[in-house]
């Protein structure tokens, strides 16, 4: 399938029998101010067909360039709000993707499905790839969620998730980072704006827990789609030794992040392993070239990132929040 697009845009699927991501191949030296507004065409019409694109040609030197495209879509970009990751702002809207050691590799998820609210929209942006690894997979949301185990998938769309958070301590993020304030009253005002029950535990150390979806309806196409993020919260992510090791430190209940059913009853850990075996399954791989940006639908569309040896650069922006409430 090879689309040709207004002014030689050539949309064509990135590999073979695969639709996921369409790569949409840019003229060269087109200038950005021709460039954007069909980029723009494109996405309106296809992102939401395919749930990713990946504009390939583009003439971007740098994060503040990447900026500008990101916002030439019609929506301000977002700050990222009660992360669970850590992050550096590069520029206004602009953020480096999640700071895990280069070894570890970061399981498939949509941004910031472990809330109740979330971008519609994600820019990757790659300024240098990493000359080992450090891919950014993606999966398609719609098919996980019907492949998902039917019963898995009821008792995540009947019962929710509760994610429960304990920060600092050394062991997580701070909340004076997460939340960006050093003042309780402005965290406990956070928490009320976003149904997020908070408590100050005898430490001075925040605890919050939030009731989210487990599955969600794509607001435009209506498809549902698996889109929580239970496998990354759950105790039984960490390694088996870190578990244990972790366990003798604190009680369960201060875990830095846990996940519960939406009623406050444990998941089992069985069931996250049938999770993550369907995630697996759907994972879609492919080499970062210098100056490619992906744009995602983040409902429809998760990612990962592969583990990587040397320097790798790729940058993130969000937009068009949508939730909940």
């Amino acid at each position: 399938m090879h689309t040709v697009k207004p002014d030689a845009f050539v949309l064509r699927p990135l590999a073979e029998a695969q639709s996921l991501p369409m790569l949409v191949e840019v003229p060269p030296g087109l200038p950005m101010e021709q460039a954007l507004p069909l980029a723009r065409e494109i996405a309106d019409c296809d992102l939401t067909r395919y749930g990713g694109l990946m504009f390939r040609g583009l003439a971007l030197d740098g994060a503040d360039a990447f900026r500008g495209f990101a916002a030439g879509f019609g929506h301000p970009l977002l700050t990222y709000e009660f992360g669970s990751t850590p992050r550096s702002k590069v520029t206004q809207g602009v953020y480096t993707s999640t700071e895990y050691p280069p070894h570890q590799h970061i399981p498939l998820h949509n941004e910031q499905a472990y809330t109740r609210d979330w971008p519609m929209k994600i820019w990757f942006y790659c300024m240098q790839p990493a000359p080992e690894g450090g891919e950014t997979p993606i999966a398609d949301s719609r098919a996980i969620y019907r492949q998902m185990p039917p019963a898995i998938r009821e008792r995540f769309a009947e019962r929710g998730l509760m994610y429960v958070r304990n920060f600092g301590n050394g062991l997580d993020l701070p909340w004076q980072q997460v939340f960006g304030t050093e003042d309780h009253a402005e965290v406990e005002a956070y928490c009320r704006r976003h149904a997020i029950a908070c408590e100050w535990k005898e430490d001075g150390e925040l605890r919050t827990r939030q009731i989210c979806q487990g599955v969600a309806r794509h607001p435009a196409t209506q498809d549902m789609v698996w889109f929580n993020q239970a496998h990354l919260f759950h105790v039984s992510n960490l390694e088996p030794e870190t578990r244990e090791a972790l366990l003798e430190i604190v009680d369960e209940e201060d875990l830095p992040r846990n996940v519960l059913y939406g009623d406050g009853t444990p998941i089992g850990d069985g069931v996250l392993s049938e999770v993550r075996a369907v995630l697996d399954a759907h994972l879609i791989s492919f080499p970062w070239q210098a100056g490619d940006v992906m744009m995602l639908d983040n409902m429809l569309t998760a990612h990962a990132r592969a583990p990587f040896k040397g320097p790798r650069k790729v940058i993130v922006a969000m937009a068009e929040a949508h939730g909940q409430h």
